[in-house]
């Protein structure tokens, strides 16, 4: 007697949970169709800060222990998690770091629209030295060399060691990216004396310009810029088509009139201007 009502009762259990999923399915019907979830998961996926979200990095007191820090999305949940800082191959005389977290940011439904500040912190195998610290890719380069401790220095767009302001190459390349010229510029003519740059430039134009010999690269635009040496390096102040001094000089009366009197009027080519059309 007692197996069988062991077995009645196991059979009416299973009855009662059958009922149950067969009542659920019902609940979800309405009209002859089957309704969407009231709610579905949010996906979290695999993420890594920008490099422009990668805003610090503190070397230890055993020179070995990295903290980085980096701008995460932020939200009234919860928007982030394992964040982690790992080692990766060194190359050369680099360090490199690879941040990631797991993040549901991507859906605009996660509310995490905000950013807050994070930190994550890694061991090297031996200390840091002189060697350089390459957080993400492309990477946030960061140096001990004058850095103020804890404080690792963030490097520029010019690297750890940009060239010092002057007439150099190096100085020059320098002045080229700080007026956003377009890829594969070509610098025409420089006239510099330290304290003062004219910088002429020009790019090749065409809907494919991978081979110089192409065609479609024949045409070129181009710029004259007017630069002040200043301690982070040359600094755009103007820029003008014409030739001589006048524009520069209303614009900066101490610009040296031997660095502007021989110049020529750019070419209309480089420079064309366009009527409004009527």
């Amino acid at each position: 007697m007692r197996s069988g009502s062991t077995r009645g009762a196991v059979l009416a259990a299973l009855l009662c949970a059958v009922a149950v999923l067969l009542l659920g399915a019902c609940g979800r019907e309405k009209a002859g169709r089957e309704t969407e979830p009231s709610a579905t998961a949010l996906p979290w996926t695999l993420s890594a800060p920008t490099r422009s979200q990668i805003t610090g990095a503190e070397l230890g007191t055993d020179r070995r222990t990295v903290t980085i820090t980096v701008e995460v999305p932020s939200g009234p949940n919860p928007c982030v998690r394992d964040l982690r800082a790992k080692l990766t191959e060194p190359v050369g005389n680099t360090v490199p770091i690879q941040v990631t977290f797991v993040s549901p940011s991507g859906d605009r439904g996660s509310g995490c629209s905000k950013t807050t500040t994070a930190r994550a912190r890694v061991k090297l195998p031996e200390p840091l030295g002189e060697r350089e610290l390459v957080v993400g890719y492309p990477g946030a380069v960061f140096t001990a060399e004058g850095a103020r401790p804890p404080a690792l220095r963030l490097c520029g767009d010019l690297g750890c060691t940009p060239p010092a302001t002057g007439c150099t190459t190096g100085s020059y390349e320098q002045a080229v990216k700080a007026v956003n010229a377009p890829a594969h510029t070509y610098r025409n003519a420089e006239h510099c004396d330290g304290k003062w740059l004219v910088l002429d430039i020009s790019w090749r134009t065409g809907p494919v310009c991978g081979d110089p010999a192409d065609s479609a690269c024949t045409s070129q635009l181009g710029d004259r810029w007017f630069y002040k040496a200043e301690e982070a390096g040359w600094k755009p102040f103007f820029r003008t088509a014409t030739g001589g001094c006048q524009a520069v000089q209303d614009r900066e009366p101490a610009f040296p009139t031997p660095l502007c009197a021989p110049l020529e009027p750019l070419s209309p080519s480089l420079h064309p201007t366009h009527s409004p059309s009527s």
